[in-house]
């Protein structure tokens, strides 16, 4: 018997299948193993076997050990990597990597066991072993007895360690090691709301458990009860003996889901994502695989959770960027569920109050059916949402960060005892820094951006490397004193709002202050709990928080996202609008929302005030369809980089020439340049681009796939990508 290996190593050569023999071992595809390969011993995955092999006999050796005691990667998981080789063009071990916890590769983690202490079961009356005098023995005894089992540790944190070790030496207390589950967010609270259905949304569980094989797309408002829906379609799954896959778009919004899961449906609930330590999610996984856990939650990573006879896919708020991985591997989440969906002939749901353009479209064209949940619970109203002209507040000289109308709100909303989110999506003090005399603008050495400001650290950031810096007392280049800061981040908007309430804790989320492991959780858990009455922001605290005492959203600088040159830049800006004001007002106190903009008359705000997503949709439809942009066409990109400009140039160069054979003979092609990528340089690396727009029935992929490789080296990166969230 011999077995086709893929070898544990990322390299485009050793990209391709070993045969080893298999010899006295048993082995199952889907084995981790140990081979040799030259003169080491490295890890392997046995993706098939058979009887014969190709290869001369003398020239096979012998695979080395098997790993593990039963397979780390699943038959639909083997099938799912050859989907995903073909479809994104990926290397079959950066693919498999994707299927198995990282550091359970090499062996960096293992099952966590504690020794337990018991009275030995042999002895009638362990108590007329110790002496009377011995008192510390005695008291140890009766701990143990009390309790039956107990861990070693708690024994000797309440006893004399030096009387359990006697004990245990003189074999009356006896002493195992017992396996023991690290599980994330343990002290979690539970509670279960397990509420009665509104005819709407029993009207879409309803269409989800009669059909097979569908993918649905719930557009609903937000409150409107998508998670309820999606929890009632899970339980009946289950029921039937399937499992479930529930993903989230953010780290953020797993505790409060996992929290709402885990008292519905117990410990069959999993949790899967990149916070998580090393142990947690080693343990998490290991429960999904051996069946032990049958609903996966979690972010994007969580769809490869290996689980069997999967009966729904849900993915909430399905529109959100982080659902595909713009670094190798690169992969879309909806496409990956969409392969489990068939090889398991289960549904997909995929929810959102702002469905993405695309998914829309393929709901309108019968790709998808569309489910509509239009009302919030209990015809609870949408929020008001008040639009102020920041142009109007420079002229009356307001400078500020807030306009009047916003500062009017936030003082009536804490002298009303309620809560306040503040929106701002720009982490940091200022975005850039700048000396007012020449012109010069602080920034990274390694990257073509401006360094952002970092108030609490005193430092400038560049928020591609990580990159630090000192901050700016005077000009580097001309000796100025004179220097300006830039646009207002999250770190600002909190210290002007604690000038305004110095009495009130004002709480930040974004990636600066959720760098611990739980910390998501414990600013939520801190504004759930009022012992802050503000709560500001980045885009993570926009979606799927529930508070029932938020009245007021105050979006500063709305327009950040609207001017980006990209396509989806107001598609992106309506979402972000809709997501954030739809956390006020979410039960029976009204919310009201205040949208600061310099740019009040733009049609994305009027759909945004009205909640109209129907005529948003078709606007920009409309738009996107003249002027060729996805979904009426892909865009694929072509990134090259490296360290050397000319490099770079020559190998962009060299493949757009051979593209453009391509194009010229195919009327597929409604696009096509080259050109150095906005960013220029990330880390040290030069980035440039091909650019193409190809209409949807195009199939020559993997001629573009080809020709990208030929130019690949060890110095030059060249990554294919198709409709990528980013064009910088």
């Amino acid at each position: 018997m011999y077995a086709k290996v893929i070898v544990d190593i990322s390299n485009n050569e050793l990209d391709r299948i070993f045969d080893y023999s298999v010899g006295e071992l048993s082995l199952e595809p889907g084995c981790r193993v140990t081979v040799p390969f030259g003169i080491r011993q490295i890890e392997g995955y046995v993706i098939d076997l058979n009887d014969t092999t190709d290869c001369p006999i003398d020239k096979i050796k012998p695979i080395t050990a098997r790993l593990d005691d039963y397979p780390v990667i699943t038959s639909e998981m083997l099938s799912l990597m050859r989907f995903m080789c073909d479809r994104y063009h990926l290397r079959v071990i950066d693919a498999l990597r994707l299927f198995i916890p990282a550091q359970m590769r090499g062996g960096k983690v293992k099952e966590l066991s504690k020794k337990f202490v018991s009275v030995n079961p042999d002895i009638d009356d362990p108590r007329s072993l110790i002496k009377p005098s011995a008192v510390m023995q005695l008291a140890a005894l009766e701990f143990v007895l009390e309790r039956g089992e107990v861990s070693l540790s708690e024994v000797n944190a309440n006893c004399s360690a030096a009387s359990v070790r006697n004990l245990i030496m003189r074999d009356i207390l006896r002493i195992k090691d017992v396996e023991v589950m690290r599980t994330p967010y343990n002290n979690l609270t539970v509670n279960d709301n397990n509420v009665r259905l509104t005819s709407d949304q029993q009207a879409v569980v309803d269409t989800v458990l009669s059909a097979t094989n569908k993918t649905f797309l719930l557009h609903g408002v937000t409150g409107s009860g998508k998670t309820e829906v999606y929890m009632h379609c899970i339980a009946k799954v289950l029921a039937s003996g399937k499992t479930a896959i529930m993903l989230v778009p953010e780290i953020s919004l797993t505790p409060q889901v996992l929290s709402s899961f885990r008292a519905r449906f117990g410990s069959r609930v999993a949790l899967l994502h990149s916070g998580l330590s090393v142990g947690e999610r080693f343990d998490e996984w290991r429960r999904l695989i051996t069946g032990e856990a049958v609903v996966a939650v979690g972010a994007r990573s969580a769809v490869f959770a290996p689980l069997k006879n999967v009966g729904i896919i849900i993915i909430d708020e399905e529109h959100d960027g982080s659902y595909t991985s713009e670094s190798n591997p690169r992969y879309v989440t909806s496409e990956v569920a969409e392969f489990r969906k068939r090889y398991n002939e289960c549904n997909i749901i995929l929810g959102s109050a702002t469905p993405s353009i695309e998914s829309y479209h393929k709901a309108m064209t019968g790709e998808y059916q569309l489910l509509e949940l239009a009302n919030r619970i209990n015809k609870r109203p949408l929020p008001e949402i008040s639009i102020i002209n920041m142009c109007n507040e420079v002229y009356n000289g307001n400078n500020g960060a807030f306009s009047v109308k916003l500062e009017d709100e936030l003082h009536k909303c804490i002298e009303s005892n309620n809560q306040a989110i503040i929106f701002i999506n720009r982490r940091g003090y200022s975005s850039y820094v700048m000396c007012r005399s020449c012109g010069y603008v602080a920034k990274c050495e390694q990257c073509d951006v401006s360094l952002v400001y970092h108030k609490e650290e005193d430092t400038l950031k560049c928020h591609y490397c990580g990159n630090r810096y000192k901050a700016l007392s005077v000009c580097p280049n001309c000796g100025s004193e004179h220097i300006k800061r830039g646009y207002v981040g999250t770190e600002q908007i909190a210290e002007k709002l604690k000038e305004m309430f110095p009495n009130e804790t004002i709480l930040r989320m974004d990636n600066d202050t959720t760098q611990n492991k739980n910390a998501h959780l414990q600013i939520l858990g801190d504004f759930a709990s009022k012992k802050a009455k503000i709560l500001v922001g980045t885009q993570m605290i926009a979606k799927g928080h529930d508070f029932p005492d938020v009245t007021l959203v105050g979006i500063i600088d709305a327009d950040m996202s609207l001017h980006f040159a990209d396509y989806r830049s107001v598609e992106r800006t309506y979402q972000l609008i809709t997501q954030v004001a739809g956390r006020a007002g979410r039960d029976k106190k009204a919310g009201t929302v205040v949208l600061q903009t310099y740019s009040p008359n733009h049609y994305v705000y009027k759909f945004a005030v009205s909640g109209d997503y129907k005529h948003f949709y078709e606007k920009e439809c409309n738009l996107r369809e003249v002027t060729k942009f996805p979904p009426f066409t892909r865009i694929v990109r072509i990134l090259v980089s490296g360290e050397s400009e000319i490099a770079v140039r020559d190998a962009l160069q060299a493949i757009f020439e051979k593209v453009k054979a391509i194009a010229q003979n195919d009327k597929r092609f409604v696009f096509l340049n080259y050109m150095w990528a906005p960013v220029k340089l990330i880390k040290n690396m030069r980035r440039a681009q091909i650019l193409m727009r190809i209409l949807p029935d195009f199939d020559g992929y993997s001629e573009i796939y080809k020709i990208a490789d030929e130019y690949k080296t060890n110095k030059i990166n060249i990554f294919v990508e198709t409709n990528p969230n980013s064009l910088s």
